[in-house]
C-alpha cells in the first residue's frame, strides 16, 4: 500500500515512518530536509502552511492512506502568530483532507487533548471540545476539516508526546533526564494534568487505526495514565535512578503566552477495546523510554 506521513521530522511522524519501512511504499513529508536518516522511503519537502505543496506531493504519490501528523505544535508561538498557526493547523489539515478526498484515500489526522478546556478531565471521546488559545482552536478546526472533507477519515488525539530515540526533539521528559543528570533542578507544573504518550506506542496505535480499521470519528490514542507533571517528572527520575530537585510551580507563575488546559488528559477505553496495540501505562512507557535512551548512548 502507498502510505504517506506528514510531519515526518516530528516525534510521531518519524516513529510512524520507521514502523512502515519494509512493509509499504512510504512517502515522508516534512519541512526542510529529512532528519530520518537513510531508508527505503521517498521524501517530499512540504509546507503545510502554503496551501499547496503537501497536497501536490500526496496527489503525485497517489497515496492510499495518509497519517497526518504535521502541525505547528509550539503552543506559545501559535499564540504570538495566529496567522501562521491557522495556515498550518487549520489550512494544512484542509489541504491534506482535500487531497485525500480527491484520492479516495484513508486519513487519520493527529490532534491533541488541548481541544478540551481542562475543567474536568481526563476526557473521553464523548466530551464536547471547548478549546482555549490559538493552538487549541486551530487544532480543533483541523479536526473538523479531516472529518468533514475526507470521505474516510478519523481523528486521533494524543497528549504530551515524548521519545528517547536518537535525533528526536527535546521534550519535558528528556529535559527531566538531562537536567537531573547535570545536577540541575527541574521545574514542573503541579496544576497541569496530562496523559504522557511515548511516541513509539502512539505511532503504532495510529498506524493500526489507519491501516487495519475503518473507524471514523474521534479516538484517543495517548498513554493510559493521566497525572500531573510533578508526578511524571518524579517517575522519570526514579526510572532513571536520578536524584535531584523537582520544583513544583503553578502555570500562572510561568506567565506563558498561551493558556493550558489544567485538569486535562485523555481516557483511552475506546482504543483499548478496539486496537491490538494497547495504550501503555506510564510505568510501561518509561521502561521503553529508558531502553530507547540507553540505545542512543544516553
Amino acid at each position: 500500500m502507498r502510505v504517506a506521513v506528514t510531519g515526518a521530522n516530528g516525534l510521531l511522524g518519524a516513529e510512524a515512518v520507521r514502523l512502515l519501512l519494509g512493509r509499504h511504499q512510504v512517502l515522508a513529508l516534512g519541512r526542510g530536509p529529512s532528519r530520518l536518516g537513510p531508508g527505503p522511503y521517498a521524501w517530499a519537502e512540504a509546507d503545510l502552511g502554503d496551501g499547496r505543496s503537501a497536497a501536490a506531493a500526496l496527489l503525485d504519490f497517489r497515496a492510499e492512506a495518509v497519517l497526518h501528523a504535521g502541525a505547528m505544535t509550539d503552543v506559545d508561538a501559535c499564540e504570538r502568530d495566529p496567522e501562521a498557526a491557522w495556515s498550518v493547523n487549520a489550512g494544512g489539515s484542509e489541504q491534506v483532507a482535500r487531497a485525500c478526498r480527491a484520492l479516495r484515500a484513508r486519513l487519520v489526522a493527529v490532534s491533541t487533548d488541548y481541544v478540551f478546556d481542562g475543567e474536568d478531565g481526563p476526557y473521553g471521546e464523548e466530551a464536547v471540545p471547548n478549546p482555549r488559545g490559538v493552538y487549541a482552536r486551530t487544532k480543533r478546526v483541523g479536526e473538523e476539516a479531516a472529518l468533514l472533507l475526507a470521505p474516510d477519515g478519523a481523528v486521533a488525539r494524543v497528549s504530551s508526546v515524548y521519545s528517547g530515540r536518537p535525533g528526536a526533539k527535546g521534550t519535558f521528559a528528556t529535559q527531566v533526564v538531562e537536567r537531573l543528570s547535570r545536577g540541575e533542578p527541574v521545574r514542573a507544573f503541579s496544576d497541569q494534568r496530562v496523559s504522557p504518550t511515548l511516541a513509539a506506542n502512539g505511532a503504532a496505535m495510529l498506524l493500526e487505526l489507519l491501516l487495519e480499521t475503518s473507524f471514523r470519528g474521534a479516538i484517543h490514542a495517548s498513554g493510559a495514565t493521566a497525572l500531573d507533571r510533578v508526578d511524571f517528572a518524579g517517575r522519570v527520575a526514579r526510572r532513571f535512578g536520578l536524584r535531584g530537585e523537582i520544583v513544583p510551580v503553578r502555570t500562572a507563575e510561568a506567565r506563558l503566552a498561551a493558556p493550558r488546559p489544567l485538569r486535562g488528559g485523555l481516557r483511552v477505553e475506546r482504543a483499548a477495546a478496539m486496537l491490538r496495540t494497547q495504550p501503555l501505562s506510564v510505568e510501561e512507557q518509561l521502561d521503553r523510554f529508558h531502553a530507547e535512551w540507553l540505545a542512543r548512548g544516553g
